[in-house]
């Protein structure tokens, strides 16, 4: 069931699982998380994304994102993919949700129910080649206007996070305000 995901409605009420590929495949909406993690100088960490990832290789995206498996509480899905993907850990904290349905190439959408969290660090990522190729810590000011110039170096629902929310509310979260 690893890569099951979990199927919810437009409030988050699970409906079931499917296998992700078919969810991404179908547009299904299913449960996500999203982490954006500070660091004390207000930057942001961001990834690029491994290559060989089905889709999305080679794009930059927040400090990390997945979903959390069938019966695994997201307080645990957070720390266990941040682990996979990046080494690290620190205390993480909710600050919202966002659904969005993005397509991320010709035959793949990402139809999420993402629900996102904050956290803070001053620690450098030990990435994992098969998930990561890069990261960066960048501030928001150069990352807006990266994004504005470069949309296409950015994963679909990156962008799509940070024009919802706006930099202002970044900017907040970045020293802490929820």
């Amino acid at each position: 069931m690893e890569d099951a995901v979990i199927l919810v409605d437009n409030n988050d009420n699970e409906l079931g699982t499917m296998p992700k590929l078919e969810a991404h495949i179908i547009g299904a909406l299913h449960r996500a998380f999203s982490l954006f993690i500070f660091n004390s100088q207000k930057q942001l960490l961001i990834q690029q994304r491994a290559i060989s990832k089905y889709h999305s290789g080679h794009l930059w995206a927040n400090t990390c994102c997945s979903h959390p498996r069938p019966n695994e509480p997201l307080s645990k899905a957070i720390h266990r993919r941040l682990y996979e993907e990046l080494g690290m850990s620190c205390d993480m904290q909710p600050i919202g949700t966002i659904l969005y349905n993005e397509k991320v190439t010709d035959d793949l959408t990402e139809h999420e129910f993402d629900h996102l969290f904050l956290g803070f660090t001053d620690d450098d990522p030990q990435c994992n080649p098969d998930e990561v190729m890069n990261y960066q810590w960048i501030s928001l000011t150069e990352l807006y206007k990266d994004i504005k110039i470069n949309p296409n170096k950015y994963t679909a629902w990156f962008r799509y996070i940070l024009n919802y929310f706006e930099k202002e509310q970044f900017e907040k979260w970045s020293i802490g305000i929820i």
